[in-house]
């Protein structure tokens, strides 16, 4: 008999245990239970270290204290800060990243469209009910393995608009993005990485008075009055952060 093993993730310890006890009644079933995002990491982490990686994954909607809007951020496998929140859509993100053979599953305390949207694209197979029946949830469970989306009937058009509604807010974001000249696309990437005028100016060799200048026209051309707007919509277009770890990006001549 082929088992599955299957890992319950919520901060609600009594919830995550009497689960994880009712999969465990199933005899095809293996099955753990975290009570974090970091502890289900590390979790992900030694599994995969002796050979024995988890199937599925099934991750609380509000875990760790979910910020409503937040975009789901990629979280590393390799993450150990038992102290860091970890939201249920960002380890989605991060095991989808890190693992991208393990299934994952939202549970969720209510129907939430726009959530359940947010958890499909970072990866997540299927938004479930916490007060479904456990028969309906092994039915998610095979499903998802089976490489099945489920979702329940009564979210299907509303997280379809959400989608539709996020993918045109993707496309006038890129085409804002690639109205902007390579330099500005490159103070973009900068402010993306949260560096300030002074650090952009380090990085481009250029003068902050012109990286001010850079910044006023990037804000200008993209429609939006700060820098975090700025940021939200380049990370709509799917503008990633400068690396700051190699070398300059480019110089840009002598100090203006």
């Amino acid at each position: 008999m082929v088992r599955i093993r299957v890992l319950v993730v919520d901060d609600h310890r009594i919830f995550a245990e009497s689960l994880a006890a009712a999969l465990a009644a199933e005899p095809d079933v293996d099955v753990s239970a975290a009570g974090s995002g970091p502890a289900a990491l590390r979790c992900l982490e030694r599994a995969a270290a002796e050979g024995r990686r988890y199937d599925v994954l099934l991750v609380d909607a509000d875990l760790g204290g979910h910020v409503p809007g937040a975009r789901p951020a990629a979280v590393p496998v390799r993450d150990g800060n038992e102290d860091g929140l970890v939201d249920g859509i960002s380890l989605v993100a991060g095991v989808r990243s890190g693992q991208p053979g393990v299934r994952t599953v939202v549970l969720a305390e209510k129907d939430d469209p726009r959530r359940a949207a947010l958890a499909l694209g970072a990866g997540a197979s299927g938004w479930v009910a916490k007060d479904c029946s456990l028969s309906r949830l092994l039915t998610v469970i095979r499903g998802v393995l089976r490489d099945e989306t489920h979702l329940p009937p009564a979210l299907l058009t509303g997280v379809l608009r959400e989608l539709t509604a996020a993918r045109k807010h993707r496309t006038e974001s890129e085409r804002l993005v690639e109205s902007l000249t390579p330099r500005e696309r490159e103070v973009l990437r900068c402010m993306v990485a949260g560096l300030g005028r002074k650090a952009v100016a380090e990085r481009l060799y250029l003068s902050p008075h012109t990286v001010r200048t850079h910044m006023q026209n990037v804000l200008g051309k993209l429609g939006v009055h700060s820098t975090l707007a700025a940021v939200a919509l380049a990370r709509r277009a799917g503008v990633g952060p400068a690396d700051l770890t190699g070398d300059v990006v480019e110089r840009g001549g002598q100090l203006a």
